[in-house]
């Protein structure tokens, strides 16, 4: 591929990527899904990548990357371990964490709440308790109360709508409910606590942006009648009922990219990666395009492949930042794009084999070892290219 010098992200454009607590940190052991690991049903992350301990070190390497910004999460489980319990230890370790990225010049963008819930939560109901937004607002209340003013961008939360599919829909993932019922009462649930939230922080006027981190997908067809009927009902329920139901509620949008779905024939082949995911970069493109309609601003704050031989990744990074670009071509407000993940880290129900990061992590000794697509990010973070 080429590279041309006249297609330039604006001044002030966040370059980073992404990180969550439960993936990364270590040593948290106290939410639904240690449980899950302690009975053997899930994969044990241990120590992680004990980011935990060595996030300055991570920090440097994102720096040396190219990045001014870095979104990761906070923990639930270390902040309230017990109910209504708040440990300020936990806050003071991410008071450092902030205090590393200001030193850095990293732009913090901060997840309250990315899939891991406390076990005493959990135990107690979790989201299909009758008090579960006023319980999920109380811990944003407290950690914004107490961190709010290190960043201007927060998250509640991450991905509704993939977390209850596979918590409440599909039962991959704690609490393993396989409900209609439940799956779509916990969407309005999290959806009503993210409002609270909102107007908690509208109220105390709260210098802060607020939104979601939301996964859409790009959903195809061959466009016969059923299928176009099929994608219009998908694209409304998965892409944009979420968002509708907070609208007015939200400062930006927060988009997690991954996945594009093609109904009928023909059917592009497409490469895939070591999830067994199509790689399209255009999808992000086409999601972009879609958010428009809400007027508001947008930043990817997810996209990227597990590879762990890194022969696609650099490929799919040139492509995506194309289509990025191109979607601010024509008219999207976007204002920043974070690969996920910034490291190797813990797959959820898949474990350590699915490799997403820009930099390796060697489990046994805990040394990075930056991949070379991490240094084509690099140049187009730098502005030093953007390839066509």
């Amino acid at each position: 591929m080429a590279t041309n010098a006249d297609k330039k992200f604006p001044d002030g454009f966040l370059w980073g990527s992404s990180t969550s607590a439960y993936q990364v940190e270590g040593g948290i052991v106290n939410t639904d899904w240690n449980e899950a690991a302690r009975q053997g049903i899930l994969p044990d992350p241990g120590r992680a990548d004990d980011h935990y301990h060595l996030f300055e070190k991570d920090f440097d390497i994102a720096v040396e990357l190219g990045h001014n910004a870095h979104r990761f999460s906070i923990e639930w489980a270390r902040i309230e371990p017990e109910e209504g319990v708040f440990d300020e230890r936990a806050i003071e370790h991410y008071k450092l964490v902030f205090d590393a990225l200001e030193k850095r010049h990293l732009t913090p963008a901060v997840t309250l709440w990315h899939f891991t819930v406390p076990l005493w939560f959990d135990k107690s109901g979790g989201f299909l308790r009758k008090d579960a937004a006023t319980i999920f607002s109380r811990y944003c209340e407290y950690v914004l109360d107490k961190l709010g003013n290190r960043s201007k961008m927060w998250m509640t939360m991450n991905e509704p709508m993939i977390w209850t599919q596979n918590a409440y829909f599909n039962g991959n993932w704690p609490p393993f409910h396989n409900d209609l019922v439940d799956y779509l009462r916990v969407i309005n649930v999290l959806a009503a606590a993210h409002k609270k939230v909102y107007q908690y922080v509208q109220a105390k006027k709260m210098p802060i942006q607020l939104g979601v981190a939301k996964n859409n997908m790009y959903f195809d067809s061959n466009r016969s009648p059923f299928n176009r009927m099929l994608v219009w009902f998908l694209d409304w329920f998965w892409n944009r009922r979420f968002l509708n139901k907070i609208k007015g509620h939200q400062d930006f949008i927060a988009l997690n990219q991954y996945f594009y779905k093609r109904f009928g024939e023909p059917r592009p082949i497409l490469p895939r990666s070591d999830m067994g995911w199509e790689v399209y970069p255009r999808s992000l493109y086409l999601c972009l395009m879609e958010l428009k309609r809400y007027n508001l601003p947008v930043y990817v704050m997810e996209n990227g492949i597990a590879d762990a031989a890194d022969t696609k990744r650099a490929a799919f990074i040139k492509e995506a930042t194309m289509w990025a670009h191109k979607a601010l071509e024509d008219g999207v407000p976007l204002k920043g794009y974070f690969y996920w993940s910034l490291l190797d880290n813990f797959e959820w129900d898949k474990g350590f084999d699915k490799r997403f990061g820009l930099v390796e992590v060697q489990y046994d000794t805990m040394k990075r070892i930056i991949r070379p697509s991490a240094l084509v990010f690099k140049e187009i973070c730098q502005g030093n290219a953007l390839f066509i």
